[in-house]
């Protein structure tokens, strides 16, 4: 068991120092949200107005501005995975691979290591709330972080899940854009999930990051978000259930990315 958390350390420091030391990257990866935030949400605010959510009283602007705060999960989360790929081209990867540790402690390392990534990089965007007009308290700056931790674990670990079984760059970042942006759009960060198409409603539903963007927008934006909280059979998802679904699918994502890692290279 020590050397098994020995591995996992190692693989998420290593992740952690490539990514503070890549500033460039850091910058790149602040500037698609911000300019989410800034066009869409200063256009279609003073198009849409106060009443574009059933009369919340909530701008398009601050309803906007959790769903950006989780795209900076989701991509960063998602894309950290390439990583693997990375150090498999160039011959990183099978030092690893032949390590005497346990592979499954590749998975969870370069799982943690992305979420850890994902964390840092909303936790900028959450410096933005009071321009945006929306006030953060101790208590709901904590619940944030937990619920960002949920999200950021549960995409990171089916980046990893996937990046296991590719062989290229190309293709990893193939597979990644024709998967995340359905899952993007799916997930509520640009419009409220409600009134919707019963296919269109029931994507949503099976979209792992609607149950992540949800408790993040209900605490961000407090009673108003309320009306707008995701649904199941009529009835409002307790945020605590939210949380339980998209830690339990990072858990069976992490699950297939370890199976993936023990099998021979």
């Amino acid at each position: 068991m020590s050397g098994f958390v020995r591995g996992v350390y190692i693989v998420w420091w290593r992740d952690v120092i490539r990514y503070w030391r890549d500033r460039t990257r850091v910058a790149a990866s602040l500037a698609q949200p911000l300019l989410y935030l800034v066009i869409f949400g200063s256009g279609l605010s003073a198009s849409l107005g106060a009443g574009f959510a059933g009369g919340t009283g909530v701008s398009y602007t601050q309803f906007m501005y959790p769903g950006i705060v989780s795209m900076s999960v989701l991509f960063t989360s998602i894309f950290a995975a390439m990583g693997i790929v990375w150090d498999r081209e160039f011959g990183f990867m099978k030092e690893l691979l032949v390590a005497p540790i346990d592979r499954s402690a590749i998975a969870v390392g370069k799982a943690l290591g992305g979420a850890t990534q994902a964390m840092f990089q909303a936790a900028i965007l959450l410096l933005l709330a009071p321009f945006i007009g929306v006030t953060i308290t101790f208590v709901s700056a904590v619940l944030l972080l937990v619920f960002m931790a949920a999200l950021a674990f549960g995409l990171s670990s089916l980046g990893v899940a996937i990046a296991a079984r590719m062989r290229s760059m190309q293709g990893f970042q193939m597979v990644m854009n024709f998967l995340m942006m359905p899952m993007f759009f799916l997930s509520g960060a640009l419009f409220p999930l409600v009134g919707l198409p019963v296919w269109m409603t029931v994507l949503t539903r099976l979209d792992p990051a609607s149950y992540g963007i949800d408790p993040i927008r209900r605490t961000l934006l407090g009673a108003p978000a309320e009306r707008l909280a995701l649904t199941l059979f009529g009835e409002t998802v307790p945020m605590a259930l939210e949380v339980a679904i998209i830690v339990l699918f990072g858990v069976v994502m992490l699950s297939i990315a370890a199976v993936n890692f023990q099998k021979r290279d």
